[in-house]
């Protein structure tokens, strides 16, 4: 299965299951994948920044696409396959497809700076992994400090047919979507598919404003799962009203260097993951934070059931 420009729906990305001496839980890593299959998710995103990715061995991150694959048969898989080198790259990127991945990810090294940079930069990591492996651009200016106008994305994406993907992160981005539609819908962007990020932040409004889904991290992937199928179906008032409810735990999760730990955390309670341990150097939350986390979630499950851990 290839990853095509009408994907939608919610492609939660995964964090990279550890145990707590930093080896990789394998058990939890099965159990992850088989969860976000079984509550419907339309496909998943593995070795992005919240999976940790650059922490792994590169046998690591093989044997993890094989399980994602086997456990979300017949949805697409997408790989993160960004690296410092080229070489790298593309090892990853063929290999992941045949294994069956559906595409990879690619974002922008920190140094680029210029538009002209950008554009280059893209064009020379399709030339080393090859023009038949369908791509994810991933817009994340807040972490990658890469700032992409909607020109830029708009060049990358004419420029190379493989571009089949946005994975847009920017803060504020809503106008950016906005944009790109409009440039698709005056013919000088051909169609793609955005799916968004920031923690599912802004999903409320991304979804009006013409994304096709999410591709982020929630610890309740169930919560975008619902806002993006009532927006699909025109039931805006109900969308909101779900995401409302959630939107305190989707803030606490937002804070800088602790979200992912926060992440982590609330899946270990939820019996997802075995264990909130990232591998070092990893970051984590004291225990006055837990007891937070703790508390939004008796919040939410006031709503929401699911929140009941």
């Amino acid at each position: 299965m290839s990853l095509t420009p009408d994907a939608s729906g919610v492609f939660p990305i995964a964090p990279t299951p550890f145990n707590p001496d930093g080896t990789i839980d394998w058990t939890s890593t099965e159990r992850l994948f088989a969860f976000y299959d079984g509550i419907g998710s339309d496909g998943t995103t593995v070795l992005g920044i919240m999976g940790e990715a650059p922490k792994l061995e590169p046998e690591e991150s093989v044997r993890i696409v094989k399980i994602a694959v086997a456990k979300m048969p017949g949805k697409p898989v997408i790989v993160g396959v960004s690296a410092p080198g080229f070489a790298a790259m593309r090892s990853l990127a063929r290999q992941s497809m045949e294994l069956g991945a559906a595409g990879v990810m690619i974002a922008p090294p920190p140094s680029l700076r210029t538009d002209d940079q950008i554009v280059g930069y893209y064009a020379q990591a399709i030339e080393a992994i090859g023009t038949d492996i369908p791509f994810v651009i991933q817009d994340y200016p807040l972490t990658l400090s890469v700032i992409m106008t909607p020109a830029v994305i708009r060049k990358i994406v004419m420029d190379h047919p493989s571009c089949v993907m946005l994975k847009h992160e920017d803060w504020p981005g809503l106008e950016k979507i906005s944009t790109l539609r409009k440039f698709q819908a005056e013919g000088s962007l051909r169609p793609i598919s955005i799916l968004t990020g920031n923690g599912g932040m802004f999903l409320d409004f991304e979804m009006e404003r013409g994304a096709d889904g999410a591709m982020t991290g929630y610890a309740f992937p169930e919560l975008l799962i619902d806002v993006v199928k009532l927006q699909k179906a025109g039931q805006r008032d109900a969308a909101h009203d779900i995401f409302d409810a959630h939107l305190p735990l989707l803030r606490y999760e937002q804070q800088l260097g602790v979200g992912l730990a926060v992440r982590k955390y609330t899946m270990m309670k939820r019996g997802i993951l075995a264990s909130d341990a990232q591998r070092k150097p990893g970051s984590s939350i004291s225990a006055k934070a837990k007891t937070e986390v703790d508390y939004l979630l008796a919040r939410v499950a006031k709503i929401d059931p699911r929140a009941k851990v």
